[in-house]
């Protein structure tokens, strides 16, 4: 598995793609933060990063299927799938080698953004809720293992990247708010509501971010994480 997962890192940083896809993350939660109207902090004149919690799910719906679309799409185009399937690895540490690779990219990702915690330190005067900041961090952690695995995922069903993008952004996008839209339609108000929207990722992303970090959401999220890395398994079993 840590064979795999150095393998995907070298890959990884050793073109620009990687690094672009980092600084375009930085650079969009940056402008939304400090740049764009009725987003940014000096409009609303409170030190805090509600802002950037609300808007990262929304761009890492598009960074984390560019950092996970080429996992197996690669090596299925190029041919090197065959050769990485006679080495002693099994399937399951091919999987997870590829995940926590991926992983480990936007968690690299994410890391820079701990300046936005110093800045609205300095910027307010009487402090920063130091525990929702470490739960909306555990939770925009959680949400992007969630991402990562459902990229990988999909990477697993085609030979295409750009196919492969595609397909994990729609099923990241269906998963955070497809439920959370589908939960508001009126026949289902009165209590149906609630248990679809807590099959969403939204819902239990918010919860997290709250501060109050809930087994349960800790139990959402890595089923979502073991339920789509299993399928990439039994994927790559029937190949």
């Amino acid at each position: 598995m840590f064979a795999i997962c150095k393998k995907e890192l070298r890959q990884f940083f050793t073109s620009l793609t990687g690094y672009i896809a980092i600084i375009i993350f930085l650079l969009l939660s940056g402008l939304f933060l400090f740049v764009f109207p009725d987003t940014n902090l000096f409009d609303g004149g409170y030190a805090t990063l509600d802002v950037f919690f609300e808007m990262s799910p929304w761009i890492l719906l598009l960074l984390i299927p560019a950092i996970s679309m080429r996992s197996f799409s690669d090596e299925f185009r190029s041919g090197t799938y065959e050769i990485l399937a006679t080495r002693p690895l099994s399937k399951w540490q091919i999987v997870t080698g590829k995940y926590f690779a991926s992983l480990i990219i936007v968690v690299i990702a994410l890391l820079p953004t701990l300046v936005y915690v110093y800045t609205i330190g300095s910027l307010s005067t009487g402090g920063v809720d130091s525990g929702g900041i470490a739960g909306s961090y555990i939770g925009l952690f959680l949400l992007s293992a969630a991402f990562t695995a459902i990229g990988v995922c999909c990477s697993s069903f085609t030979g295409n990247a750009v196919i492969a993008f595609l397909l994990s952004a729609f099923v990241c996008f269906i998963l955070y708010s497809g439920f959370s839209a589908v939960s508001k339609i009126p026949s289902l108000q009165g209590g149906l509501d609630y248990f679809t929207e807590m099959l969403g990722i939204d819902f239990h992303y918010r919860s997290v971010s709250r501060g109050a970090v809930d087994s349960r959401d800790i139990v959402y999220f890595l089923s979502v994480i073991i339920f789509f890395l299993f399928i990439t398994y039994k994927k790559l079993l029937g190949r």
